[in-house]
């Protein structure tokens, strides 16, 4: 067996016809991963949109424009509200860079089979936008043009609340801040519905790592290096699957050794500890995505290929990957 993957890009500066068919696509997918817990367990419509109005209210006009593309059916509304989601995780490493220019490195980690696989190029809200697809309208990683760069991994604790999915909280911070202050604030007041770790990077250098939990308020550190656990291991089975301490500890390893340069961390994000081939766990490697925020480009990366993408030049296709090799190594 074969599993290969075509990563696209797609943009569309509006909500359209090109969103429509990625709709199209995911939903049947989506529609049964959002009623795995029963349709009882989802908020309802009038639930969603009130916690989208008291915390995001800016969203609104994508949102209403985004359920009217789907046909105004009720279970997509509810589902694109994004407001106390099914639970998910998954793995990633995650570092910034601020020695010679700001950037920012990440490895993505979950199963290729549940991966959107869409880098989107939007300006929905006056903010051009470049980010990674999650959710149809959330953020796994990102950038936009004022040169703000994010990404999350799954935090390492258990615990499930009230709170919205953290990659609509990711768009949101795409969408509507400048620089890494304004991130964190808005990490800091919007719920999330479980732990996440934020890794944020402006074009000044400025960075953080936000850690967010629905049970306890965000905390803002300052360290350029995230993987998947908040200070102390909670989930210790998670945390020996994933690696986390071991990647954790080699990162920060590299970016205390003076003589460590840019193009030689980026390759170490393909390879161990870093570039992980668990995907029968669903925490394999699919890909690793490099921002720079000074060049308005991202730059994601694969053992056999790389695909780059700037503001000032997005082009439109398939980059297929083929994940085969190091699934059945």
């Amino acid at each position: 067996m074969r599993l290969r993957l075509p990563f696209r890009s797609v943009q569309e500066l509006h909500p359209g016809p090109k969103w429509r068919a990625l709709f199209d696509e995911a939903w049947p997918a989506y529609r049964r991963w959002f009623l795995k817990e029963g349709d009882s367990a989802r908020p309802s419509v009038d639930q969603g949109a009130v916690a989208l109005e008291r915390h995001m209210p800016e969203l609104i006009p994508t949102y209403t424009r985004l359920v009217d593309l789907a046909g105004g059916d009720d279970l997509a509304a509810r589902f694109l509200a994004h407001y106390r989601p099914t639970p998910y995780m998954s793995g990633c490493s995650q570092v910034v860079w601020s020695r010679s220019e700001p950037i920012l490195i990440r490895n993505y980690d979950y199963s290729p089979e549940l991966c959107e696989a869409t880098l989107v190029s939007t300006a929905w809200n006056g903010t051009h936008v470049i980010a990674m697809s999650e959710v149809l309208w959330g953020a796994l990683d990102g950038m936009n043009h004022h040169g703000l760069a994010v990404s999350l991994a799954f935090g390492g604790r258990r615990v499930v609340g009230d709170g919205f999915g953290i990659p609509l909280v990711l768009r949101y911070v795409l969408e509507f801040c400048r620089n890494t202050a304004e991130a964190t604030a808005v990490l800091a007041r919007v719920p999330s519905h479980m732990a996440y770790n934020v890794s944020v990077i402006d074009a000044s250098g400025s960075y953080a790592t936000v850690h967010v939990a629905p049970d306890r308020p965000a905390a803002v550190v300052r360290t350029p290096v995230a993987t998947n656990h908040q200070g102390q291991i909670e989930w210790q089975q998670h945390a020996l699957l994933t690696y986390t301490t071991e990647r954790e500890r080699f990162l920060t390893s590299r970016l205390a050794d003076p003589f460590e340069t840019l193009g030689r961390l980026a390759e170490r994000f393909l390879e161990e500890p870093l570039f992980s081939r668990a995907y029968q766990r669903h925490f394999g490697t699919l890909y690793t995505a490099i921002y720079r925020p000074l060049r308005g480009e991202v730059e994601l990366r694969w053992p056999d290929r790389r695909l780059v993408q700037s503001f000032a030049h997005f082009a439109e296709g398939e980059t297929e990957v083929d994940y085969t090799p190091v699934l059945f190594a």
